[in-house]
């Protein structure tokens, strides 16, 4: 560890030196930013806490790049999906106030192959995670689906790995050639009541418009356009199904190291009926570094109860970012809708 980065963590997170260095699990509150504190609105949401994840190994598994989430209410568990291919088990503490304070481990396991083998590079690239039954009160039956990059494919697994069986793609995500990067394919997956089984790539598939990528739902192949938000290099990199049916959508923007980086939390409206092709979009809350934000490569998303979610960031599992897992409420009042 370089003695820059080890100054860096303690002036970036405010920690005491041996949180840094640390190989056990700690799960330390932090302030994202001073003029927003943990129960305080910031536009359309309300921060319910924020944690720093230190970097150790659970069961094996390292736990870093941690792109995707998802809740489990039967089990009271958060699972957080590495790019590496682990699915670690999580258990969030909180207070009286509903304030989300601490973080305990309990599992960690890697994805298999049909094979029951771990998977290897490039299979491993898994981003997008989505669960199924994981709150109806019975005990064993959750699922979860897996979205992947490098290798794009969607694939069903137990909540220890154990391989399930795979999703037919639409026709226009088969192919790795049809992709603008083989880095920026399947990054969000959701379940939707009515539409079922959606996915979208990171960024828009070669040949198409940059501003905009598209929605598919899995069983029909039926897409929509969604408009990407203006801020440079805007990229889709989670969502989730609000309560009502509309989708919530988590954007991140990164041009350059020095530069600003940009989160944005978004609304959509799902249209009606299937003639609809063009989806109308709603800024929640935008984060930019630049106005004092703590941020980092937020790419997960999971719904909880009502209208709170956690948010995660991918530290690439590099020394020089963090993992920060952030606890929100949306607040009833909505921003005005841009029209595209």
């Amino acid at each position: 560890m370089s003695r820059r980065f080890f100054l860096t963590c303690i002036l970036a997170l405010g920690l005491h030196a041996g949180a840094c260095a640390t190989q056990e699990f700690r799960a330390t509150p932090i302030r994202l930013a001073d003029q927003v504190g943990i129960g305080d609105a910031y536009a359309g949401i309300r921060l319910l806490g924020a944690l720093w994840l230190a970097p150790t190994e659970i069961n094996g598994q390292r736990l870093c790049g941690l792109s995707g989430l998802a809740w489990d209410e039967d089990a009271g568990v958060l699972y957080a999906l590495s790019d590496f291919g682990a699915l670690f088990h999580l258990r969030p503490e909180f207070n009286q106030q509903g304030h989300l304070t601490g973080m305990q481990p309990v599992a960690a396991y890697p994805l298999q192959d049909v094979r029951g083998q771990p998977l290897r590079f490039p299979y491993n690239d898994a981003e997008g995670l989505v669960i199924r039954h994981g709150d109806n009160a019975i005990q064993g039956d959750t699922e979860l689906l897996i979205s992947f990059e490098r290798r794009p494919r969607v694939i069903r697994y137990t909540p220890t790995g154990h391989w399930q069986g795979g999703e037919k793609l639409p026709a226009p995500l088969r192919e790795r050639r049809r992709y603008r990067n083989e880095n920026q394919a399947l990054e969000a997956i959701a379940f939707h009541p009515h539409w079922g089984l959606l996915v979208g790539t990171e960024a828009a598939l070669r040949n198409e418009p940059v501003d905009q990528i598209r929605l598919f739902r899995l069983d029909n192949g039926q897409s929509w356009n969604y408009p990407l938000a203006p801020a440079p290099k805007s990229a889709l990199v989670a969502m989730e199904v609000l309560p009502n049916g509309d989708l919530l959508t988590l954007e991140r923007a990164f041009v350059a190291p020095l530069r600003p980086l940009i989160i944005s939390l978004r609304r959509t409206n799902l249209p009606p009926s299937e003639g609809t092709t063009s989806l109308n979009v709603t800024d929640v809350a935008v984060f930019d570094s630049s106005q004092g934000w703590l941020l980092d490569n937020f790419e997960g998303l999971a719904w909880r109860q009502d209208q709170q979610f956690f948010m995660i960031s991918d530290d690439n599992c590099s020394v020089w970012q963090s993992t920060l897992l952030v606890y929100f409420a949306l607040l009833p009042t909505r921003p005005q809708t841009i029209r595209h």
